[in-house]
């Protein structure tokens, strides 16, 4: 199956704070989302890739010149406010031809080669995966005052990561049936989940850590310093 992937890069990273939106942030002299593409090339099957920026956002197309990628990386188009509008405009501007597609954060920098293929092979298998972490810690379900409700067994949880595969058919369809409620799904697998699709999880990596804070960058560079990169 021929496989496009959406690099979601429209966020303002609010949380992360500074002048500068956090995947254009220098991590070892290089923006942050370079990394990313770079370890996107790991797997052949990603044919495509389809940059999702902010509305006038002028900083990606600058610092991806002279870079040079195994993928066809096309012209970015712009999002929207909310995650799944920037998804789907980015599904908007995939080829015809691409069968599976997978979205990822841009400031996920360092997803590894097996996390690709199994997410990618699982998502083959089934229509639709995700990678997964299993919870270490206890987790309490709250009502509006922080009074505990309930107590989930975590054996049955996982944190989940991106990139958030599934058939673009799929993707196509849950975009159609939950129009009107697009500002309530927070990730991709949702969106599937609530238009009645099977979603399955595959495995994931503590390395595959979203840049959100100044403390995540620090921890990045300590993993480029490490790698040598």
């Amino acid at each position: 199956m021929k496989v496009g992937l959406l690099l979601l890069a429209a966020g303002s990273g609010s949380r992360f704070g500074g002048p500068v939106p956090k995947q254009y942030v220098e991590v070892q002299g290089k923006p942050l989302f370079l990394y990313t593409l770079e370890h996107l090339a790991a797997d052949s099957r990603i044919k495509v890739v389809q940059p999702v920026i902010s509305e006038g956002d002028i900083r990606f197309e600058q610092m991806i010149k002279g870079q040079h990628y195994p993928f066809d990386l096309r012209k970015p188009v712009s999002g929207g406010a909310e995650r799944s509008i920037s998804m789907q405009r980015g599904l908007n501007a995939m080829p015809d031809d691409v069968e599976l597609v997978a979205v990822h954060d841009a400031a996920r920098p360092l997803p590894s080669p097996e996390l690709l293929a199994d997410v990618l092979d699982v998502a083959e298998r089934f229509g639709a995966a995700v990678p997964g972490l299993p919870l270490t810690d206890t987790v309490k379900r709250v009502d509006a005052e922080g009074k505990v409700i309930e107590t989930p067994d975590r054996n049955f949880l996982r944190a989940v990561q991106t990139p958030q595969v599934a058939r673009k058919a799929w993707f196509e369809k849950a975009l159609e049936l939950e129009e009107g409620r697009l500002h309530l799904h927070t990730d991709d697998a949702s969106l599937l989940e609530a238009a009645g699709f099977e979603v399955h999880v595959s495995r994931g990596d503590i390395k595959n850590r979203k840049i959100t804070t100044q403390e995540d960058l620090g921890w990045l560079e300590s993993q480029l310093l490490a790698r040598g990169l």
